[in-house]
């Protein structure tokens, strides 16, 4: 990534206002991405430039309100803006997708006070977010000390990692079963990455290990939680368990947009570089002019289609439950749940059948390195494996055959 943070502020002085506009900035900031991703993703480098550049392109406070210095703008925008993003580079359209969910953890789960005072200061500070949350891993140990809460413990992945202005925690406190989350700087002693994020596919997320000793949060910044006669109290609702749903989508789109960046390069060097097969019963002058190429495009494309239709059906129950997140129910959460279970295995079978086949419509010397079109399927590959689709393909089927909800977990 070339371009200097000074011309980056230059020419995105001006910040967009309808959701179109914050549409065409990603797919700017995904040109400047996709010029070398893929020697930046064979670099491995923390991806400290390409975080600013969300920053400059004004993308990081898209959710937070106007008035805070925000983009005011809703969930389906945020999906659209991720999709556009990893079409230039996978792993960063995964950092502003999680980003964009631990950003809304407080409107999940917090309290209006606790919800307007983190908005505010993530809008006029650009605070970007990462998370050290994996429930596969033994909750974070929280105990009570001196009328604050102190977190320890360890997380296998804590993508945004070094990147990330502040990290949200979750643990349970010693010797209870309540859960509780916050938002921590992540500059600190109580804070250790490890580093050790050496994977197949999106391989700049910063998704390795974390350490957390004694890191210490007032009872004040405990999401959600309110002081009562008997101690510090949460207050449930069907709103809090959210945070799933909102990041399958988020999973499902930037795998979209991954495939959308497959496709779309694929098809250039299609129409650039790959020769017509010279042996065939009917020589073509061109390879786009081959009927196999124009069937598998074809067939490509279609899919990318109506898996992009199935997401943006998903996003639109997520809107309506935003209408009256208070007021939300159990049965208007699970609808959007088994829907976007659907949206996610047909993002997943487009993304891995595109990754595959584009070879096969662009030759054997589009398999060179220096082409890197492996990246795509490489990138969809490892992220899919984030939980088994099998089970959403399940949650899908046992809706069909019976009407059965997904039930909150961790996973869905």
């Amino acid at each position: 990534m070339t371009e200097s943070a000074p011309e980056a502020n230059s020419a995105w002085r001006d910040r967009p206002t309808t959701s179109e506009g914050w549409v065409e900035r990603a797919r700017e900031v995904a040109a400047r991405l996709a010029v070398d991703a893929v020697e930046r993703d064979r670099a491995g480098q923390t991806p400290y430039a390409e975080v600013q550049l969300l920053k400059d392109a004004g993308l990081v406070p898209l959710l937070a309100p106007a008035e805070y210095g925000g983009g005011g703008q809703d969930w389906t925008t945020a999906y659209r803006v991720i999709r556009a993003v990893a079409a230039g580079d996978g792993s960063i359209g995964q950092l502003l997708g999680y980003h964009y969910l631990w950003a809304w953890a407080a409107r999940l789960v917090a309290t209006p006070e606790q919800i307007e005072a983190v908005e505010r200061q993530a809008a006029e500070q650009e605070w970007f977010f990462g998370g050290a949350v994996n429930p596969r891993d033994d909750d974070l140990v929280i105990r009570e000390e001196d009328g604050e809460l102190v977190f320890s413990g360890k997380k296998s992945f804590s993508t945004g990692g070094r990147v990330s202005d502040v990290t949200v925690l979750e643990g349970v406190l010693e010797g209870t079963d309540k859960h509780v989350f916050a938002i921590v700087p992540t500059d600190q002693d109580g804070i250790r990455f490890a580093g050790d994020w050496d994977n197949l596919g999106q391989r700049l997320t910063e998704s390795g290990s974390a350490i957390i000793d004694g890191v210490r949060v007032p009872w004040a910044a405990a999401a959600g939680y309110v002081s009562t006669a008997d101690g510090h109290e949460f207050v449930p609702r069907t709103y809090n368990t959210l945070n799933v749903p909102l990041i399958q989508l988020v999973f499902t789109n930037f795998y979209l947009g991954i495939a959308e960046g497959a496709l779309t390069t694929a098809a250039a060097y299609t129409r650039e570089r790959t020769r017509a097969w010279p042996y065939a019963a009917e020589v073509k002058e061109r390879g786009v002019d081959e009927f196999y190429v124009q069937e598998t495009y074809g067939d490509l494309r279609s899919k990318l289609w109506a898996a992009e239709a199935l997401a943006e059906r998903a996003a639109s129950l997520i809107e309506a439950i935003n209408a009256h997140a208070d007021a939300v129910t159990p049965e208007e959460r699970g609808e959007a749940a088994v829907v976007i279970a659907a949206a996610k295995q047909t993002a997943i079978d487009a993304g891995l059948d595109i990754g595959s086949r584009i070879f096969e419509v662009t030759g054997a010397r589009a398999s060179a390195n220096a082409v890197g079109l492996d990246l795509f399927w490489r990138n969809v590959r490892t992220h899919s494996l984030h939980d088994p689709v099998a089970h959403k393909r399940a949650e899908v089927g046992r809706y069909a055959l019976t009407g059965e909800l997904p039930a909150p977990t961790w996973y869905t």
